[in-house]
């Protein structure tokens, strides 16, 4: 009861008339109930997850989440939810297929992705590693933020590291997403270096003892490297989520020192 009051208290005073805007839901038929006011609330985009779900059904969710907010973000989507998407033939969008990371992006023509001024720096350890980070920076691409990426700079050949990173931080980068996959290294070797967060995110590009990622994700779980966090294993939405909020709060907050 508690919560709720609280809830109800947070709506009235600080959403004011944007409140059922940011609180929306929208309904499509019995199987879907979509968070439609995630970004006015939380600043990040309802992203819909196609993997498990029957391209029909993601098609009709991405036409409702067009319809209410301008723009869907599809992950885990490969070439069958494209052509049911296609086949949807949604008025007035254009329809963007990030094949390497599995994401499909439907826009109004008339959308525009606001800029913030956040900057989002990304290293891979191995090439392997680019299409979950592939989809870190497309999530932060649609959270408004600039990004650079450097990809197959691991520990198997650590002096291939030092310039992008040299760069990333002459840039003066928010902060630093690390995608590795085996033994996990990198974002242990690039948190002992720098001064801004570092987001680690273990792929499942690994075989044999430890596979699938899970000897990267212990690995960067057990890290001695303060200032590390650490997502899922493959969870690119997932780091480039947190890596776009960090990096706009901070845009947010040169904003008003400037001001």
């Amino acid at each position: 009861m508690v919560a709720r009051l609280d809830l109800e208290r947070f709506a009235k005073t600080r959403l004011s008339k944007k409140a059922d805007n940011m609180l929306a839901i929208a309904h499509v038929r019995q199987f879907a109930r979509l968070d439609v006011g995630r970004e006015l609330r939380k600043g990040l985009p309802e992203v819909v997850l196609a993997e498990g779900k029957d391209a029909r059904d993601v098609a009709d969710i991405v036409a409702a989440v067009v319809t209410r907010t301008g723009r869907a973000i599809v992950s885990r989507a490969d070439r069958s939810y494209l052509t049911r998407i296609r086949a949807k033939r949604i008025a007035q969008t254009r329809v963007t297929f990030h094949e390497k990371a599995g994401m499909i992006i439907v826009k109004r023509l008339s959308y525009k992705t606001k800029k913030t001024g956040g900057r989002v720096g990304l290293l891979t350890a191995g090439t392997s590693d680019i299409p979950v980070a592939e989809e870190a920076r497309i999530i932060a691409d649609e959270m408004g933020c600039e990004t650079r990426e450097y990809y197959d700079v691991g520990v198997a050949g650590l002096h291939r590291l030092f310039e992008p990173l040299a760069k990333l931080l002459q840039w003066d980068a928010d902060v630093i997403l690390v995608v590795a996959g085996r033994e996990g290294a990198l974002p242990t070797v690039v948190a002992g270096l720098v001064d801004v967060p570092v987001i680690a995110v273990p792929t499942s590009r690994s075989y044999g003892f430890g596979d699938r990622g899970i000897a990267a994700l212990a690995a960067m779980l057990q890290s001695c490297s303060l200032g590390l966090a650490v997502v899922n294993i493959d969870s690119g939405v997932g780091g480039g989520s947190i890596g776009g909020l960090i990096a706009n709060r901070a845009a947010k907050d040169r904003l008003l020192k400037r001001g």
